[in-house]
């Protein structure tokens, strides 16, 4: 494995580290990987002490940063939107400084990305983006770790499509990943709901010293056509209002992951991916309660036969978390 100096690095957007080293990071979450399940992961982390600041709830990312950080020594402080006065009674800013005196590294899951961009600015030490409506770089590694396990493809041989809402955080970043590590990136969805044109500008400037493949469209079938990989994400937010829901179901239905666009793919080994939580059934209150008003009882973004079949890898995809997440704690703060 070559070796690349990160500490002390932050990763708030995937443009943070260059593809050697993000092919780094993914190398030694395999390593990790292997190491704790053959229990003999070696603990790098032993007195460092991580602040986990979260505006919006979690169920992957929290767990992920903190078995990550257990298993490799560290201890962890979560604070909930309620247990900080991050942007209420103290500039963010100040509050970096705060916490930069009393923890070694910080994680922020919110909405802003010009938050975290400000914590890490301020900290003096690493801070993590766990998610903002715009970046989400820490899911890219699992899903790129995930994505080489699965087809057992060098990065820059893989071929995937995001189709749906591609103007957050999954869509952009996977566009921008895809063209970092030189792989094939298609994006599908409405002509409204497509990324800003300075992600798409920015992805074709990467490509072109990459030798990635980006490509944007409205034509979900052409968008799959001969890809390893179909990934999705949810259509509504919690909290958007209900007088959304049903434009937006109208827009993005013929993008729906089904098993009529998997076989589009015309590969009997396609997968499909999904950074959770998913509405592939009325098992939810927030599931249910869109598909009871748009009348889709068959799932929204994605079906349940196709969530729950064998092409499905989205729980393999939501282990990786972990692993990948341990490899950027390590390789910034490990000794």
């Amino acid at each position: 494995m070559t070796m690349f100096n990160l500490r002390n690095r932050n990763f708030l957007k995937e443009i943070d580290f260059e593809p050697r080293e993000l092919k780094y990071l993914l190398q030694l979450a395999e390593a990790l990987k292997v190491a704790k399940f053959a229990g003999n992961e070696v603990r790098r982390l032993e007195g460092k002490e991580i602040a986990l600041i979260f505006e919006k709830t979690s169920t992957r990312t929290r767990s992920a940063f903190e078995v990550a950080a257990f298993d490799q020594g560290a201890h962890v402080t979560y604070l909930d939107p309620s247990g900080s006065q991050l942007g209420h009674k103290e500039s963010v800013a100040d509050t970096a400084r705060v916490l930069g005196r009393m923890y070694d590294a910080i994680e922020f899951r919110g909405n802003n990305q010009d938050d975290v961009e400000e914590l890490g600015k301020y900290a003096g030490v690493p801070v993590y983006n766990g998610l903002t409506d715009q970046w989400h770089p820490t899911q890219m590694l699992a899903d790129f770790l995930t994505m080489h396990e699965a087809s057992g493809k060098a990065y820059d041989a893989i071929s995937y499509a995001f189709v749906g809402d591609c103007r957050f955080n999954m869509g952009r970043s996977l566009l921008v990943m895809g063209a970092l590590m030189g792989a094939d990136v298609r994006l599908a969805g409405p002509a409204e709901l497509q990324p800003p044109g300075d992600v798409v500008t920015l992805a074709r400037q990467i490509a072109s010293r990459t030798g990635a493949h980006v490509a944007i469209t409205d034509d979900a079938a052409s968008a799959v056509s001969g890809v390893d990989f179909v990934h999705t994400d949810v259509w509504v937010s919690m909290g958007e209002a209900k007088d959304v829901w049903s434009e937006r179901v109208r827009l993005l239905s013929p993008y729906q992951v089904n098993t009529a666009l998997l076989e589009k793919a015309g590969n009997q080994r396609v997968k499909f991916m999904h950074c959770l939580p998913a509405f592939h059934d009325p098992n939810t209150t927030v599931g249910r309660e869109i598909m009871d008003h748009t009348g889709m009882d068959d799932g929204l973004e994605v079906t349940g036969e196709v969530f729950d079949s064998p092409a499905s890898i989205v729980f393999d995809q939501a282990e990786n978390r972990l692993h990948t997440i341990k490899a950027l704690l390590v390789a910034t703060l490990g000794d």
